[in-house]
């Protein structure tokens, strides 16, 4: 269900496509690309009437809203297990990728999560840390990333 409306991403909002994404066992990890956006024109140079691509935070409310919905019609139709207040984190992790070395890390990240989940920060049975998570981390104060909790 939830690969299902991040697929419809793409057809919901112009100008934007989906690259690597995972499932994991309580949250998901995946990349946002704006293809509508001229990379070339600051953002704070545009104007408002010349805003090209959708808002990342409203691509994110969309799908969380899909996802939550679609999951209260399974509790109330088909027996699955209801959540407690909510299905999503209020809020949400994102980085601006600027390069194409970046891209690549990111990607490799994703793809690789699920074997590293013991590792991960969100497993309430972690048993480590992940070296990517420790980077992370770090780039959450420096000019470089620009994170939203």
């Amino acid at each position: 269900m939830i690969k299902k409306w991040w697929k419809k991403i793409e057809t919901e909002f112009s100008g934007i496509q989906n690259d690597a994404f995972v499932i994991m066992p309580n949250h998901v990890h995946g990349i946002i690309v704006n293809v509508g956006a001229d990379p070339r024109v600051c953002p704070d140079e545009r104007s408002k009437s010349e805003h090209t691509g959708s808002p990342l935070p409203k691509i994110v409310q969309w799908f969380k809203t899909m996802t939550t919905n679609e999951y209260i019609r399974g509790v109330k139709k088909e027996k699955w297990k209801s959540f407690n207040k909510r299905l999503w984190q209020r809020n949400y992790y994102e980085h601006i990728i600027r390069d194409e070395n970046s891209l690549e890390r990111i990607r490799e990240y994703i793809i690789n999560n699920p074997l590293k989940w013991h590792l991960d920060r969100e497993n309430p049975y972690r048993v480590g840390e992940d070296e990517f998570d420790c980077r992370f981390d770090g780039l959450k104060t420096s000019p470089e990333g620009v994170f939203r909790k």
